[in-house]
């Protein structure tokens, strides 16, 4: 039997089966278009998916998620404001378009979507999705893990 999720815990430790699955699920179903969805800690490990992504896929993911936010991170003190911050990052490819958006201190928020998807519903509904569990959607750093960037 999985434990309750309680606000004090991190999205790491309630995986597999926590509830924050069957929210990505719920995001899933009422987001048209939107394939799969993943939330990962900044240095790239997979907290938890929807089913319908294998390990392996949700592993990919995972890494391609943090190495497009950890880019954006670098082109925002570049170019940006110098802060660093990075509100969301969209990936069009043929057949598809990845979101991703943080969703709380050292995690991200990431969706695959059909390519004729509507970005500003999904933006949205991720959004939405954030602000409700931002608290619960957090990955502190591994020990021993260097950097500080996304």
């Amino acid at each position: 039997m999985t434990a309750p999720f309680t606000g004090s815990q991190h999205a790491r430790d309630t995986i597999p089966g926590s509830r924050l699955d069957w929210l990505l699920e719920n995001l899933i179903e009422r987001t048209p278009g939107a394939r799969h969805a993943l939330v990962l800690s900044r240095d790239g490990l997979k907290l938890c998916r929807t089913p319908e992504l294998s390990e392996d896929q949700a592993d990919q993911l995972a890494a391609i998620s943090a190495g497009i936010q950890s880019l954006s991170h670098g082109a925002s003190i570049e170019f940006g404001d110098g802060t660093g911050g990075v509100r969301q990052s969209m990936t069009e490819f043929y057949g598809g378009i990845l979101f991703i958006v943080e969703a709380g201190s050292g995690a991200h928020l990431a969706v695959v979507a059909t390519e004729d998807a509507d970005p500003g519903m999904i933006g949205h509904n991720m959004n939405e999705l954030v602000e409700q569990l931002s608290e619960h959607l957090s990955a502190p750093p591994r020990h021993g893990a260097e950097g500080g960037h996304p």
